[in-house]
């Protein structure tokens, strides 16, 4: 069985937000198969914006942060869930992925100049949830934000095999479609995929 953390980076922490409902669906058939799942929901957490590279660098992560960088440090598997805004994730999921994944924790410099990956061996799962048509967002925009966070973030610090689900038209999803989509996310934390 694995190990899986399920962020939730949605901002708002109401409970009727479809990322809450993905996430929750993904973590209770995980469970239910036996895998260990620790959730993490953004809008909870009490961090700050970085605002210099020194803070990046040598700043001290506080508690939230340091419980999140132990939850992923003990992961096989990592799910992320966010709705697309303005073309990419909310501002408060990038800024705690930008206090997440610093020196030291996702990767560490080297002599060579070419930093060392920290979190290899951690399969991710990504989940985006968005007004337009998932196949709009895939070939007219080339998932632009989503090859971003795959790239620079994730890939930079080791992580893969990188999956991506992505589910549009959420405004104008029918009770059957929802369903539908929830069913998937269970059917993903079963094999913790």
């Amino acid at each position: 069985m694995s190990a899986i953390v399920v962020i939730n980076g949605h901002p708002d922490g109401s409970s009727h937000r479809l990322c809450h409902a993905l996430a929750s669906a993904y973590q209770e058939a995980a469970s239910a198969a036996g895998h260990t799942v620790t959730r993490i929901d953004v809008a909870e957490l009490d961090f700050s914006l970085l605002r210099t590279q020194q803070e990046f660098e040598a700043g001290t992560p506080n508690a939230d942060i340091k419980s999140a960088q132990n939850a992923i440090r003990m992961a096989h598997h990592i799910v992320l869930i966010y709705p697309l805004w303005l073309g990419t994730m909310p501002a408060l999921l990038k800024g705690f992925l930008e206090q997440l994944f610093r020196p030291g924790f996702a990767f560490e410099y080297t002599s060579s100049k070419v930093p060392k990956k920290l979190l290899s061996g951690r399969s991710v799962r990504i989940v985006i949830t968005m007004g337009m048509p998932a196949l709009a967002y895939r070939w007219f925009f080339f998932a632009h934000s989503l090859r971003s966070l795959e790239r620079n973030i994730l890939k930079f610090a080791g992580l893969g095999p990188i999956h991506s689900t992505i589910f549009g038209g959420i405004e104008t999803a029918s009770d059957g479609k929802r369903k539908q989509w929830l069913g998937q996310m269970a059917e993903l934390g079963k094999i913790a995929g």
